[in-house]
């Protein structure tokens, strides 16, 4: 399997509650990483203000809300995460192409209006902690996860958004369908030895490199570590020491 000559970017989740845990954590790693993921936890413990402090102390904010509901609305809230300034939000591809247009089309316009660079939108497509017994028991469908992840990776694809949130299963099927410039988005991401906690579908760094991620979401390995730096560092070295082919 060829790996991809430009390492992904490793994204730091900082699933926590408490501003100033965060904001440590964001200090901490600065010196290893630039990506951190604020998701629901934190921004509903936080509010918004959490983001522009996390981006004064230089972050590069993965938004991670999942956004899911009817256009006009998802389009709103792509505006004000927009303007927020982060770098790459979540939506969720099952909304539909319409719902996915209409973000990328409000990410444009908002970023364009600000003369701020545009943020990548990326279309959650099954949750990692999700498995094919329980996509059967939701949906009520006999596909696999990965038939599930590429069908709506091909809808993320026509409604023109950035790419997509998946395992490291499907991310190289992705590729291949979409092209390298589709973005594929990997949790789960566990270093070899490390506990999958509540992940189902889960990856060391280096698999998912050679899958064809282009950023790799770690949470509890990195923020719950005795030292946040060195597990961070210790991932980079994984990934620094891979073949290039």
């Amino acid at each position: 399997m060829n790996v991809r000559r430009a390492a992904p970017a490793v994204i730091a989740a900082l699933d926590v509650e408490e501003r100033e845990r965060a904001l440590a954590l964001v200090r901490e790693l600065a010196p290893a990483i630039s990506w951190f993921k604020i998701g629901s936890r934190l921004f509903t413990a936080e509010g918004p203000a959490i983001v522009e402090e996390a981006r004064t102390l230089g972050a590069s904010v993965f938004l991670d809300l999942k956004f899911h509901d009817i256009p006009q609305t998802v389009a709103g809230s792509v505006r004000a995460a927009s303007a927020l300034g982060v770098s790459m939000m979540t939506i969720h591809a099952s909304g539909g192409v319409e719902m996915m247009r209409a973000a990328a089309r409000a990410a444009a316009e908002e970023s364009a209006r600000l003369g701020v660079p545009r943020p990548l939108v990326v279309g959650v497509t099954m949750l990692t902690s999700l498995s094919a017994e329980d996509l059967a028991r939701l949906f009520g469908t006999a596909g696999s996860a990965r038939d599930q992840v590429l069908r709506l990776a091909a809808l993320a694809g026509e409604a023109g958004i950035d790419g997509i949130v998946a395992s490291v299963e499907e991310a190289q099927a992705v590729k291949s369908m979409l092209g390298d410039s589709f973005v594929v988005v990997t949790p789960g991401i566990r270093p070899a030895g490390a506990e999958a906690g509540d992940q189902k579908r889960i990856a060391t760094p280096r698999a998912a490199w050679e899958a064809g991620s282009d950023f790799l979401v770690v949470g509890r390995p990195i923020i719950a570590a005795p030292s946040p730096v060195e597990a961070a560092r210790a991932i980079l070295r994984e990934l620094t020491e891979a073949p290039a082919a």
